[in-house]
């Protein structure tokens, strides 16, 4: 962590307040040299790892120097993966909620009408993968012309998935003044061009990679043949006993059968994988963020766009075949400055793979003794009385942020001719209610969102049960999370 807090920055009090909420004390090394040089718009290159703090970086800048009252999408993000979006697609909207900031997230395998739905709302923010926002763009359902900030969110990642031709076509239809911000934790030359080409003088940013050395995260290696790999599981995990666990394989079928043979084995443990339905992989994600299981097992799906701080244990149970992916996998423990543990499995045929990997990370990763019969047969009863106790289910970051704010439902929209200044105008006349104490509103075809702050939210919905809105009295209660 660096020194300093965010008062340096003299953001907005809406800003302030949220990030007060949200607990974020101190800035990270990327927020600290980040954040002031967005708040003076100045094109950036960032080498910075997972888990660094980036998303916040660009994040608290972008949402304090937004025009709330503009309609039209002021900042792009651009991200590799789907969950990525999702995540900092909620990250934006937790930092700007106090200052009404309104963000979409849109990415493939999602009905193209709901996000096109979304995005006729005011929204300040959009979060997408390449190939989704494009699309958009080329049917014009995404305004380009109001967008002052562009941020590619990592860039290598972008490259290694075929994504950069696409990245270079959203480029070229955005508005040439504008802020353009590249973060990426590997600097291929791909990537380079990108900041040459399109860029105003960046200033390049590097943070040391801290989650590659041992500092939070104690790596280790245990040699086993392939036949032996799921024994070997069930060994580590007795005698590790982990109170959260990412068990990461290299293809879905492989995945779908660890998680198998686990529940099989009465473990708590849920899968996410390339080939499950989008909803049904964010179901899974939250469900494993709340705790309410223990081992997560995943393709490299789950190595980026996880945010959670204590997942005390990753176990490569395939040695991923591309170096970069050994650094995101690992990077899921030991965040946050917690201790974590990083176990990866060798089987006798990938002793290549895995020198590639260490000289890349810059250290050999030291052998593991596999756990003994007796060590197993002396831990048995632990394992199992943890695996009998219900997980303890974690409070969102979101939480306290959340606690003062209360979301009505109203059976009116569009359709009833309703716009946004009605429910403020109406609103805002109930006595001990202002213009400030009302959220973001979201109003769809035939029923319409309105968050209330600052806990006055039973009020207003008493008050509204027998309140007009443009002369029409409307069915309110509180919205169903």
């Amino acid at each position: 962590m660096s020194k300093g807090s965010f008062k340096q920055y003299q953001l907005s009090d809406e800003i302030t307040n949220a990030l007060n909420s949200l607990q974020y004390k101190n800035p990270t090394e990327v927020q600290s040299k980040v954040i002031p040089l967005v708040l003076e718009r100045k094109d950036l290159v960032v080498k910075s790892q997972t888990g660094s703090g980036k998303t916040a970086a660009f994040g608290i800048p972008i949402c304090d120097l937004i025009d709330w009252k503009e309609n039209k999408p002021q900042a792009l993000i651009l991200t590799p993966t789907r969950e990525l979006a999702v995540q900092v697609k909620e990250d934006i909207s937790n930092i700007g909620r106090f200052k009404r900031i309104k963000a979409a997230a849109v990415y493939g395998k999602q009905p193209f009408a709901i996000q096109k739905a979304e995005l006729k709302q005011k929204t300040h923010v959009v979060v997408g993968t390449p190939g989704r926002v494009f699309d958009h763009i080329e049917r014009g359902t995404l305004s380009l012309e109001r967008i002052c900030y562009l941020v590619i969110d990592e860039a290598d990642e972008m490259l290694k998935m075929g994504f950069i031709e696409q990245v270079e076509a959203i480029i070229k239809e955005l508005p040439r003044n504008r802020v353009t911000m590249l973060f990426s934790a590997t600097l291929p030359d791909e990537v380079k061009n990108l900041s040459v080409k399109y860029m105003k003088t960046p200033i390049d940013i590097e943070i040391k990679a801290a989650g590659l050395t041992t500092d939070t995260i104690e790596h280790s290696l245990i040699n086993v043949p392939e036949a032996n790999k799921f024994s070997m599981l069930k060994d580590v995990t007795i005698v590790e006993n982990p109170d959260s666990c990412i068990i990461f394989c290299r293809t879905k079928d492989r995945v779908d059968t660890v998680c198998e043979q686990l529940i099989d084995s009465g473990y708590s443990c849920d899968k996410i994988h390339g080939g499950m339905f989008q909803d049904d992989r964010l179901d899974v994600m939250n469900d494993f963020k709340r705790g309410e299981f223990r081992y997560l097992i995943a393709t490299d799906v789950a190595a980026r766009g996880i945010d959670i701080d204590n997942i005390t244990h990753v176990i490569n149970y395939d040695l991923p075949l591309e170096n970069e992916s050994y650094v995101h996998r690992t990077g899921r423990t030991g965040r946050a400055g917690q201790q974590g543990k990083a176990i990866t499995f060798v089987t006798p045929f990938e002793d290549r793979f895995l020198s590639e990997i260490e000289e890349y990370i810059g250290f050999n990763i030291p052998n593991m003794t596999a756990p003994s019969k007796e060590e197993v047969s002396n831990k048995k009863s632990a394992f199992e009385a943890k695996m009998k106790v219900e997980p303890t289910i974690k409070k969102a970051k979101n939480e306290h942020l959340n606690k003062k704010i209360m979301k009505l439902y109203f059976n009116g929209g569009k359709k009833k001719k309703l716009r946004a200044v009605d429910f403020v105008g109406t609103i805002a006349k109930i006595e001990g209610v202002t213009v400030e104490d009302i959220g973001i509103i979201t109003i769809l075809d035939t029923v319409s969102y309105v968050e209330i702050f600052n806990g006055k939210g039973p009020m207003v919905l008493k008050e509204m049960k027998n309140t007009k809105i443009k002369g029409k009295l409307l069915k309110v209660s509180e919205a169903k999370k």
